[in-house]
Formats: structure tokens, sequence, C-alpha cells
């Protein structure tokens, strides 16, 4: 491993330790040459898996995509990037468990709608309107009426999924 500092490959390995999604390994290293610090890590590595488009078209499954993707969606929300990493974890590993070439891109982005729904709704909804291609606001009442249902059977108003007055004042229109 070459140091990222002075570009020297003679390093030594300080700590190794399983990645906080448990398919990685955390290496710390130390240059021998400048005595600096690193970090490195380790994945397996799988078989190339390709996202079939709506259109036919294929591309690479691209985990900084999805990031990025899902990073937009938790702008100034409550969400770590390791909470989003672990949601990229669990849709990966799920994919390369099911899917041996291929998977449909509206399959990946079903997933990545339920995993994100499990974190915070506001993100999923963010999330939803723009891989669902949400046109004007009816399609957000659309996507929100099941989680406002969901929230009246369990009567939780004032909760996350129901803010206090939202489901009444809706119900008045």
């Amino acid at each position: 491993m070459r140091c990222p500092f002075c570009r020297v490959d003679n390093d030594r390995v300080i700590d190794s330790r399983a990645g906080e999604d448990g398919a990685s390994i955390r290496r710390r290293r130390e240059c021998l040459d400048c005595r600096r610090r690193f970090t490195t890590y380790e994945r397996v590595e799988r078989q190339f898996l390709s996202v079939m488009k709506k259109d036919g078209e294929r591309e690479p499954f691209d985990r900084d995509k999805i990031k990025r993707g899902l990073a937009k969606a938790c702008w100034k929300r409550p969400i770590t990037e390791e909470d989003i990493d672990s949601i990229i974890s669990t849709l990966e590993t799920e994919l390369y468990g099911a899917y041996e070439t291929e998977v449909p891109s509206g399959v990946l982005g079903t997933r990545l709608m339920e995993l994100l729904k499990a974190v915070d709704q506001i993100a999923y909804v963010r999330f939803a309107s723009v891989y669902r291609e949400f046109k004007d606001v009816r399609d957000f009442v659309d996507e929100l009426e099941p989680i406002l249902a969901e929230a009246r059977q369990l009567g939780t108003p004032g909760s996350p999924t129901q803010p206090a007055g939202f489901a009444e004042d809706a119900d008045r229109q």
C-alpha cells in the first residue's frame, strides 16, 4: 500500500478491525518512511453487477451514485453518514445475494425507499419524489396517505409519522 502522503510503498499495519457493516476491514497503517498514519478499508471484490434501467439501458452498479442520491434526500435531516452507509451496505448485500449479473432499477429503487422509510420518513418522501418523478402536489399526497393512515391506526398524533393537527387539517379539506 502506497502512503498517501509521501507515495512510498513501505508501511505497517497498526490495527485491524471489522468495519461497521461487517463486510469490510478497517486497517490503521503507519508509513515507515514519513511516519504518518492513514486508514484503509478492504472489501470483498464482488462480481460485476449491472443495473437495467427502465429504457433497457444497462449501467454498472455504482455505490457512490446511490450514496449521492441518498445524501440529497437526507440533507438537513438527523441522518448520519454511517446511517447512509449502512443502508447502502444492506442493499448491496441483498442485491449480490439475489442477483448474479443484472438487477432491474425498479427493484433497486423500491428497496432503497423501503430502507430509507425505516430510517426517516421525510428523507423517504424526498427520495420517492425524485425516484417516482412526482409531477405535482397530488403525487406527494398520494405517497403520504398510506403513512398517515398507518399513523391514525396506531393513534399516534404528534409522532414523526403524524404531526399534531396535520391529519385533522387534511381531513377537513
